[in-house]
């Protein structure tokens, strides 16, 4: 592949030149974050980070751009939308290639990142059309109330390595139909991919004499405490670890801001005895190795009734024996690399703690070493029989860890499934009705996302995507999380010659 190529007709040619393209990620100290890539551990670019001037010049020009864009019929916000998806559309192809070759993950992930975006671009064109209040009836006679959603303002975004240009459009879509400006901080790790799709928004944009701080590209870890004390930015959205979760919550939170947290997950797919096993098995290897383990919805244990246990474990060692591991641009290719080595170690790390707490493992890990491997960053993923209780099993590793548990009953299963600290993504795989209607029931699982006779990993736009308990709560994408980027206003409208007061209050003079 010829990275090179791809970023030039990404846009990417000068990296450390002026701002007068709209290129807000720029620092005038000449403080630079070096992109590697996974796959081959080369360095791919260096990028400028965004200081504190940088800062204060990017929010300056989206607060003006918000006074604009507020303004503008909520349709003709979808058209400009439109317009960016199809100008994904367009360069799908080279965007895709940059998210595998940058983050890891494999070439058909990388495309499928990029149609989520341009999936979220058609779902925010409709709701452009349908941001709906409702029509509420008064107590008063010749009185009418109705609510309406209006814009908030300045939208942070702070997004994560694994999806390093999914999930922003997830919320950016939808802040701009919703008549917000955007303020966007990548990760450090994959800055390459937002700077990409800065350039794609910011021609769209001028098409259209729009004013350059509705979309704005901030670089640089200081940039995120900046977003989150900011009083000028009334919501945030973090995508990342619980811990850093927590603080970016109090931040935000001090401020009296709000805040959309998707944070960790360990989830779990529920092997019923009554399952299709051949179909469990597809399940539960993509959960599990996918992005090489790097989803917040990836497959980190697996609960398996007793009476098939054994039967569905040599079923699962033996695809594991199947899986081929090495450049994810090779499509013959199942597992790519973890992002970097620290995330290695932590891997390493991971699987001798389990060890030293009674972990057995069915299959064994490592990182791999060779010419195929000269990064540092492929691992084997690997599977232990272990105790839900364990500490290692109830926290997140990020990596292609895979746990199996087994099961009595099905209360017992949905017990151990909802017994961890997080509560993102779960699944249960059966043919039998009732114990499906149970787990989807409120005495089944407490995640914010179940599912039957498909996994955990992966979700589709038309859904609100969002957790529970320690994931934070948020909701993102589809159904009404609309609203979460919008204020709400209840308006009473009298339209009598007299003031009736409510409850039938007299106040007269």
């Amino acid at each position: 592949m010829d990275i090179t190529a791809i970023l030039t007709r990404l846009g990417i040619q000068k990296l450390n030149s002026g701002t007068s393209t709209g290129q807000q990620w720029l620092t005038t100290e000449g403080k630079t974050i070096d992109s590697y890539s996974p796959v081959n551990g080369k360095l791919i670019a260096t990028v400028q980070t965004s200081d504190e001037a940088a800062y204060e010049t990017v929010m300056k020009k989206a607060e003006e751009a918000f006074l604009f864009w507020r303004s503008v019929p909520a349709p003709k916000r979808g058209e400009i939308v439109r317009q960016f998806g199809d100008a994904l559309r367009e360069q799908k192809e080279d965007l895709g290639a940059l998210v595998s070759f940058e983050m890891g993950k494999s070439l058909q992930e990388g495309l499928g990142e990029v149609q989520e975006m341009i999936d979220i671009c058609d779902f925010a064109v409709g709701l452009s059309r349908q941001l709906y209040g409702l029509t509420m009836h008064s107590e008063r006679p010749n009185h009418r109330m109705y609510e309406q959603w209006h814009p908030m303002g300045i939208v942070g975004i702070i997004s994560a390595f694994n999806f390093p240009v999914a999930v922003w459009s997830w919320n950016t879509a939808l802040a701009w139909v919703c008549g917000n400006v955007c303020v966007w901080k990548p990760s450090s790790k994959t800055p390459l991919c937002a700077v990409a799709c800065q350039h794609v928004i910011t021609k769209v944009l001028k098409a259209n004499d729009m004013p350059e701080g509705i979309s704005s590209l901030l670089i640089g870890n200081a940039v995120g405490d900046r977003i989150n004390n900011d009083k000028r930015i009334p919501l945030v959205s973090f995508t990342g670890s619980t811990r850093i979760g927590r603080i970016v919550s109090a931040a935000v939170a001090t401020r009296f801001g709000r805040s959309i947290l998707e944070l960790g997950g360990n989830n779990a797919i529920i092997i019923s005895k009554d399952a299709d096993l051949n179909m469990s098995i597809i399940g539960a290897v993509f959960g599990a190795v996918g992005t090489a383990g790097q989803r917040c919805t990836s497959t980190r244990r697996l609960i398996i009734h007793e009476d098939i246990y054994e039967e569905f474990k040599n079923k699962l060692v033996h695809a594991y024996g199947q899986l081929r591991i090495g450049d994810p641009l090779d499509q013959h290719n199942h597992v790519g690399p973890l992002i970097d080595k620290a995330a290695a170690d932590m891997y390493v790390q991971a699987i001798e703690k389990g060890k030293k707490e009674g972990a057995k493992f069915v299959v064994e890990g490592g990182v791999l070493n060779g010419e195929n491997y000269s990064s540092g960053c492929y691992v084997k993923p690997c599977i232990a029989e272990v105790e839900n209780h364990y500490e290692i099993v109830q926290e997140e590793t990020f990596a292609p860890i895979l746990y199996l548990i087994k099961y009595k009953t099905l209360d017992q299963a949905i017990a151990i499934q909802n017994d961890v600290p997080q509560g993102l993504s779960s699944a249960i795989m059966t043919l039998n009705l009732r114990e499906a209607e149970q787990f989807l029931s409120a005495a089944g699982s407490d995640c914010g996302i179940a599912n039957v006779n498909i996994g955990t990993s992966g979700a589709e736009i038309g859904g609100a995507f969002g957790g529970e308990k320690e994931t934070g709560g948020g909701r993102e994408s589809g159904s009404d999380a609309w609203k979460a980027y919008m204020r709400r206003q209840t308006n009473t409208i009298n339209y009598a010659d007299s003031l009736p007061l409510a409850q039938g209050i007299k106040f007269d003079l």
